[in-house]
């Protein structure tokens, strides 16, 4: 908390006035069978926030928060702005003054040395734990902070160092966590174009599918908040209590990644009635493309629903592009909604990669490429970005012409239209034979076969090709994998699929496009049915459906 004062200054709290006052009598959170109008939930807010600066919470102090979701986590979010190993890492680089927890990290406390984190002064329950746990641990609670404050006191809206507001950690691609620091423009801006593009308004009911603790769910949590809308959180996203939550509460609209959606449609599919696909009308998915058949079952089961896709990263506070997959008022699918086997160009103005969609209007990108080639690294910069990695200084772009751009790491080209289309990251390139090919490349033709719903590219070594490329690929229910040839696998009666298969409808794809520079199919090798089992899958698929322990500072 800061006492810089600027009538001009963005913040995140201003949305407060308008949830108290136009959206006052009218139910703005659900988390389980507790509901708050938007004037108890802005009054919960200042009252915690009341609080936290009598218990002497100061200008610039952290807050790491590690919870599911719940109602009671914005207001934390909110509040603060007005006033295990990986998690104890990522605290030793911010150094907390306070550490937030819900019941799922209590058994935290039991590893903590006296001294472990020096920097911590307060452990707070986000709900009410055992009077023995208080004890013993010294632990505060939500409700007394909120007991205990003075309803007199004045608050004003406080900025920390650089406008920051939260520290959101990601491991990205390199696997070590990075405290992304983002400040209120970033996310108020990010929230205003998802209100122009994706359309949400006062009247959504919003599930909360993905975790606060990650950019997706956060900058969502923000959009909702600023236009009003009803969010409806569940602790963690599962298949079946979401859809639960979908047709009790109505929702109109939530977040998915593949894995999300996946597992959605094959709870719908056991159901005998489906009440969701009256109700839900907007669906926008990130953290990588659907295939074909995903999108097919997405408009088959919510049909009334806008089906949209974003890309982004943490360092951007979310999407940088976004993409109209499928539009019910148009009754069509996208052009663009997969790879470019789906798009008529000429052969010379053909692009690389898959289409994720034109730039937001805030967002400037640019491709930094070597001599005459379209393809290069994606750059951009704008308000959208972070400020910095925390206790970094700020971050540059590779390059030291482009000093003024933050280069995303990826790979891609942007067409004669406009639009974005992303090849992989440039870390993740896989070197056979003298070519470079990306991974999402062939995950993307891959995944437009109708016997795969999920694969993972990787390289492993080789003596000839320095690097061999790998396909871990699930099968889609009542698939089977085969040893045998094209010929013998096409005649069964059974949906079957092996690698000679796979390698012919890459050739088939791949012909007229030279997408990969790979001449010769068969070095890309499949792993056999044990491999692509579903057990087996769950510990090789990249899914952000997965829940992070790595607790969120917020700063004050």
């Amino acid at each position: 908390m800061s006492s810089k004062f600027s009538y001009s200054e963005p913040h995140i709290c201003q949305c407060l006035t308008r949830l108290s006052t136009l959206r006052s009598d009218d139910v703005v959170t659900i988390t389980g069978n507790r509901q708050k109008t938007g004037k108890q939930f802005a009054d919960e807010v200042l009252c915690l926030a009341r609080g936290l600066l009598q218990l002497g919470v100061a200008t610039g102090d952290i807050v790491a928060i590690s919870a599911f979701n719940s109602d009671m986590y914005m207001e934390w979010l909110l509040a603060i702005a007005f006033s295990f190993e990986e998690a104890r890492l990522a605290m030793l680089v911010v150094r907390p003054v306070m550490l937030v927890t819900d019941e799922s990290c209590h058994h935290w406390y039991s590893n903590f040395q006296k001294d472990d984190i020096p920097s911590l002064r307060w452990h707070v329950s986000l709900d009410s734990p055992s009077s023995d746990f208080m004890k013993m641990w010294n632990v505060l609670t939500t409700e007394m902070l909120k007991k205990n404050s003075v309803s007199s006191q004045p608050l004003n809206h406080c900025w920390a160092h650089e406008g920051a507001v939260i520290i959101c950690f990601t491991s990205g691609t390199t696997g070590r966590p990075k405290g992304v620091t983002l400040s209120h423009a970033a996310l108020i801006i990010q929230s205003l174009s998802k209100i122009a593009i994706v359309g949400y308004g006062e009247d959504d009911v919003y599930l909360h599918t993905a975790p606060l603790c990650h950019i997706g769910g956060l900058s969502s949590a923000m959009t909702m908040l600023m236009v009003g809308g009803c969010h409806v959180l569940i602790p963690k996203f599962e298949p079946k209590s979401a859809l639960e939550a979908i047709e009790r509460h109505k929702v109109t609209s939530f977040i998915t990644v593949p894995a999300i959606m996946a597992g959605i449609i094959s709870i719908i599919r056991q159901k005998e009635t489906w009440k969701g696909m009256e109700t839900v009308n907007k669906i926008l998915n990130g953290g990588g493309g659907l295939s074909i058949e995903l999108i097919k079952d997405a408009t088959l089961f919510f049909p009334k629903a806008k089906l949209l896709s974003a890309y982004g990263m943490t360092e951007t506070c979310s999407s940088l592009t976004f993409m109209t997959i499928y539009d019910p008022t148009m009754k069509a699918y996208s052009q663009h909604h997969q790879t470019v086997a789906n798009i008529k160009y000429t052969s010379v103005h053909q692009p690389q990669g898959v289409c994720v969609g034109k730039p937001a209007p805030h967002v400037e990108l640019k491709i930094c490429a070597d001599g005459s080639s379209p393809v290069g690294r994606i750059l951009s910069r704008g308000p959208h970005l972070m400020l910095r990695y925390w206790g970094e200084i700020p971050a540059k772009a590779a390059h030291s012409s482009n000093e003024s751009w933050f280069d995303t790491g990826d790979v891609g080209s942007i067409d004669e239209y406009g639009n974005v289309w992303l090849i992989g990251r440039a870390k993740g390139q896989i070197k056979s034979g003298g070519e470079n090919i990306y991974p999402e490349e062939v995950e993307g033709i891959l995944l437009q076969h109708p016997g795969i719903v999920g694969t993972v590219i990787v390289g492993v070594p080789d003596a000839h090709l320095t690097e061999m490329v790998v396909a871990c690929v699930e099968l889609r229910e009542h698939w089977h994998w085969s040893q045998g040839t094209f010929e013998h696998s096409s005649k069964n009666k059974v949906p079957v699929l092996s690698g000679a298969i796979l390698r012919h409808w890459m050739v088939y794809l791949l012909f007229p496009f030279d997408l990969l520079k790979v001449q010769d199919s068969k070095g890309i090798y499949f792993m056999d049915g044990t491999i692509s089992s579903h057990n087996n899958w769950e510990n090789k698929k990249r899914s952000s459906s997965k829940r992070s322990y790595i607790p969120s500072p917020i700063l004050a």
